[in-house]
């Protein structure tokens, strides 16, 4: 059986179904979980976290540290893409699976710079998702020369809710966040933002000319996920993406030292689940 549509797995707490004194505001009687949709929510979350460590033990296999980067549309994850391939081309081997509902748009804007690209249309045979999940990034890796490459960046789907609950066999998590948002996104989007290691913080240039507090953005942003990582960012004049570049060879690195050690102590997780 085939089942396609949005499914979320959270603790009552995440989604605000308590009415205590510090229940979150909102309407959420219409978020109702039945015993056999939680049947139907296992089936799907337990294929895709077997999928996904399929993926991860070819990652491991072939020495390559995957990052899932994730986004809302129109954050600017290709354009920060396409100068960290530019950045890279010389100190990692780089690949790419691009996520998109439809076109090779983005795919196209990468090609040339080195990289070698898988690109993943939702809507051919995957229902038109608004995320990636372990089955589909699978899919990709046979089109990925995994034992000549040191990094392979998953570019999901642009969407603030799904990507964050499905892993995909990677070892890190990053996001890219447009000041252009609004102060508010961590509040609002909770999952996504408590979700990654790193946050970076896009379209910094354009911080003169908007009403947009950043001291307001932090103080959500660490409300929400206290430990994570933050680089302030710009594709247009380059700001933080010699920092990005850095913690990128950093992670490999890491991943490369872990490797080394005794198998029982190699296996690296991503530092925060989606799950709790």
């Amino acid at each position: 059986m085939t089942i396609v549509g949005r499914f979320h797995r959270h603790d009552e707490s995440e989604h605000g179904h308590g009415h205590g004194p510090d229940a979150p505001v909102g309407d959420h009687s219409g978020y109702a979980t039945g015993t056999d949709r939680i049947e139907i929510l296992e089936r799907i979350f337990d294929e895709n976290d077997h999928t996904a460590d399929a993926n991860r033990r070819d990652f491991d296999q072939a020495d390559v540290l995957a990052v899932n980067l994730m986004s809302s549309p129109g954050a600017g994850k290709t354009a920060l893409l396409r100068e960290t391939l530019l950045r890279l081309r010389d100190r990692l081997r780089v690949g790419i699976i691009e996520g998109d509902i439809e076109t090779s748009i983005d795919a196209d804007r990468l090609t040339g710079l080195g990289a070698e690209i898988a690109l993943l249309n939702t809507a051919n045979g995957f229902g038109g998702e608004c995320h990636l999940d372990a089955p589909m990034v699978r899919s990709a890796l046979s089109r990925l020369p995994l034992s000549n490459l040191d990094l392979v960046i998953v570019e999901n789907v642009g969407n603030l809710v799904c990507p964050a609950e499905f892993h995909v066999g990677e070892h890190n998590r990053a996001m890219v966040y447009a000041i252009t948002e609004g102060e508010e996104k961590p509040l609002k989007y909770p999952v996504m933002f408590r979700s990654v290691d790193l946050v970076l913080v896009n379209k910094v240039d354009l911080l003169p000319h908007l009403e947009f507090s950043i001291e307001d953005f932090y103080r959500n942003l660490r409300n929400v996920n206290p430990r994570v990582e933050v680089i302030e960012t710009s594709a247009r004049n380059g700001a933080g993406l010699d920092l990005w570049c850095s913690w990128l060879t950093a992670r490999h690195a890491e991943l490369a030292a872990a490797r080394a050690r005794p198998a029982s102590a190699a296996r690296i997780s991503p530092s925060v689940s989606p799950h709790g």
